[in-house]
């Protein structure tokens, strides 16, 4: 790892080509090792950003607004939601005045699952960069977007 045209044994067109694919390159072997380390915990890791969303809006809310708030936007949220349901760590509440409404509130278990895994995920691949190259990668990627 560490050169893109060696890792994928490929020529590129130009400069711009070689970024492109090395994003995607780079996302994918981001989500391989993300879903490698969420497998002990029996969570995917758009159920972990559901948790998270969960646990940073201190109260319940609804399943549209978690929708909005995920990095990776999941036609599937309901079913992940229903998978981290039956695992109860999240639990539905039907509104009282509209029971069409649906809030979605991370359980006990589920704060402590994420403390867990808090205490064990890592993200060293990171620490090859410093604090200035990693302003500059983000403000690059948000320059593409």
């Amino acid at each position: 790892m560490g050169d893109l045209s060696k890792d994928i044994n490929s020529n590129f067109v130009n400069n711009k080509v070689k970024a492109l694919i090395n994003i995607k390159f780079t996302a994918n072997w981001i989500n391989s090792n993300e879903n490698e380390f969420f497998k002990k915990y029996a969570i995917s890791p758009q159920q972990y950003n559901i948790l998270r969303i969960l646990r940073g809006a201190q109260k319940e809310i609804k399943v549209q607004t978690i929708k909005d708030r995920m990095i990776e936007r999941a036609p599937n949220a309901t079913r992940l939601m229903d998978k981290l349901c039956e695992k109860k760590l999240i639990k539905r509440i039907r509104s009282k005045d509209d029971r069409r409404i649906v809030y979605i509130k991370i359980t006990k278990y589920g704060l402590e699952l994420l403390c867990e895994i808090q205490k064990e995920i890592s993200i060293n691949f990171l620490d090859k960069l410093t604090e200035e190259e990693a302003i500059q990668l983000s403000d690059l990627l948000d320059k593409i977007r």
